[in-house]
Order: structure tokens, then C-alpha cells, then sequence
């Protein structure tokens, strides 16, 4: 009975059909959705401009005055929150779908980027991953809670900060790196992960896998400094990874591939799902720059892409993995 009801729940969910609405900067993926799946996948444009005085003068897509593409539809929101005027423009979008009849609202927004402030240290700081999830909280209801997924959120438990309205779909992009590294042609025979945390979240997803060596570091303080050490785990003669979540500047994998170099490493390549990198701070691990020693791969995906359109691929460091087909088979 469990299984003939799956096989139900299954067939649905492949037999729907999405109207895609994207944010500017992730318009191109939307199209590639739909051209490569036009079966579930139908994306209407939405025009971003704005009003002299610099407010909003958005026109959303489906909207035809003789043909209604949304009311009662599923609908899949391709959100991107890079900076505050994008994020509050996308809101009012997300505010004026769910009035319109939808069947369905799912938001994909692939990289939280307020998702490392969730806690304060002193009165008056505003932590910004509760606001947000405040926001998703009062949105409008369609009949169901919105959908809200996301890759990699690096704390796990600013799902509990959602209520009511939003319920958080966490998903992740190792699959990504799996499919790199477990192939025939790869030599990668270890995994590192900077600290205890990231190896919580992810040593899981690859005990399954023989005869791959799990490197857990950590920060460990010597004399008046911290430093990064091997706490367990050998990397002796070892092609290893370094995963976490996400990079901002890229110091502590800089210093675990270090480490790990100097712990006997042959290799050393590093995953990561997010690139932050501000002021293009992945130009210090590129060909030439003053961190490109240590760590001779380094993985990445789109799913920052006003970041990740920048990064520069041509010398062999850098490789930006696509979220696309990641996204449609966790839809």
C-alpha cells in the first residue's frame, strides 16, 4: 500500500509543470531550465527597472492582458539576494505571486548569504539571518507554506528560525563534487575537512565510499597565535580535497592546504558550494597569486553568480560547477 502511494506521489511531482520566475542575474539559468526540460519548465522575463527616484518599477512576467500563465500554477521563483536592493525588490515580486491564485510557491535561492549572521555578540547588533527568515515568515499564504530551498546553509539551525508561511527545503551540492572526484580518471583518495563542524555536516555523505581517507583539522593555539593542525587523519602520499561550505577570503583553507602539503600531501584540491570571495579575492589562488602554492584545483558553484561569472577559468584552477540539473532533481 506505502509503495503503490510513493509510486502516486512520484508521478505527480514529475508530472508538474513550473512557471518560472527568475531574478536578473539568474534569468540565463531560468532559460536553460526551460529549454532543456520544456516539458516542466516555462520561463516568463520580468522587467527590474526602476522609477527615476530610484523605487521600484517592476513588471513581472506571465502576466499576458489576454493570457494568464500563473494563476493557479505551480510557480518556481529563482531568488538571488546578493545585495539589499535586489533582495527587497524580490520580495515585493514574491508578495505580489503568492496574491495572484498560485497552486504553489516554491522559492530556490541557492546561497543565503546572511546565513553566517545568525547570533550577536552585543545588544544592538541585528542578526540578519533571523530578519530574513522574518520576511519569509510573513509572507502571503497560497494555501500552503512557501517552499524555501537552499544549498549549503551554513548554520543548519536558521531553519528553525522560519514559521507559519516558509518551511526550509535544506539540500546540498556535494553530488557536485562526487561526481568529479569518483570517477576513474581521478586520483583523489582522501577527504579534509578545515574543521570539526564541516566534518559533522559532510564526513557522512562519503563513509560509503572505500579506501578514502577522512581528514578532520582544527585550530589549535600556539603560544599567542592559532594555527591550523591535523587532528586525525594521515595525508601522507594522499590526493586529497578540502571541503566546506562556503569561502570568503579563503584563509583557513589556505593555511589546511598548507598543512596538509606539509603533512605529506601528493595533492591537494579544494570544494567548496559558495564563493563569496569579496573584492575578487579568488585572485590570490589563481595561477600567480600569492595562494595559488599550496592548492592546484579549486572547485566551485554558481551558485553565487555575481561572483562566480567574474572568476576566471582559463588557467586550470578554478572550475564553476553548475547547480542546474542539481536544482531540477531536488525540485
Amino acid at each position: 500500500m506505502q509503495c503503490k502511494e510513493d509510486e502516486i506521489i512520484t508521478k505527480k511531482k514529475e508530472g508538474r509543470r513550473y512557471q518560472i520566475i527568475a531574478a536578473e542575474v539568474w534569468e540565463s539559468l531560468a532559460e536553460r531550465m526551460e529549454e532543456k526540460y520544456p516539458e516542466k519548465f516555462r520561463f516568463h522575463r520580468t522587467v527590474w527597472n526602476k522609477f527615476p527616484d530610484g523605487t521600484d518599477n517592476i513588471t513581472i512576467g506571465g502576466f499576458d492582458p489576454e493570457d494568464n500563465f500563473i494563476s493557479g500554477e505551480h510557480v518556481l521563483f529563482l531568488a538571488s539576494f546578493h545585495n539589499n536592493d535586489v533582495t527587497l525588490s524580490q520580495f515585493q515580486v514574491m508578495i505580489y505571486l503568492l496574491q495572484s491564485f498560485i497552486e504553489s510557491f516554491t522559492v530556490v535561492l541557492p546561497f543565503s548569504p546572511v546565513g553566517t549572521m545568525e547570533r550577536i555578540v552585543q545588544e544592538g547588533q541585528v542578526a540578519t539571518a533571523a530578519t530574513h527568515a522574518h520576511m519569509f515568515s510573513s509572507l502571503p499564504n497560497c494555501g500552503r507554506p512557501t517552499r524555501l530551498m537552499v544549498y549549503d546553509l551554513h548554520t543548519l539551525q536558521n531553519r528553525f528560525y522560519l514559521h507559519g508561511n516558509a518551511i526550509a527545503s535544506l539540500q546540498t551540492a556535494i553530488p557536485l563534487l562526487k561526481d568529479k572526484i569518483f570517477n576513474n580518471s581521478s586520483k583523489i583518495d582522501a577527504i579534509a575537512f578545515p574543521d570539526d563542524g564541516a566534518a559533522k555536516r559532510f564526513s557522512s555523505m562519503f563513509t560509503s565510499e572505500k579506501n578514502i581517507e577522512i581528514i578532520i583539522c582544527g585550530k589549535s593555539r600556539d603560544d599567542d597565535k592559532r594555527k591550523v593542525v591535523i587532528q586525525t587523519g594521515n595525508a601522507k602520499g594522499r590526493n586529497v580535497v578540502i571541503i566546506d561550505d562556503l569561502v570568503q577570503t579563503g584563509g583557513t583553507l589556505y593555511e589546511t592546504a598548507k598543512v596538509l602539503v606539509e603533512g605529506g600531501a601528493e595533492s591537494v584540491s579544494a570544494f567548496v558550494t559558495h564563493a563569496v570571495f569579496p573584492n575578487d579575492s579568488w585572485k590570490r589562488f589563481s595561477k600567480g597569486g600569492d595562494r595559488s602554492n599550496y592548492i592546484s584545483k579549486f572547485w566551485v558553484t554558481n551558485s553565487n553568480p555575481t561572483v562566480t561569472n567574474r572568476i576566471l577559468t582559463d588557467d586550470g584552477m578554478f572550475e564553476v560547477l553548475d547547480i542546474m540539473d542539481l536544482i531540477v532533481n531536488d525540485l
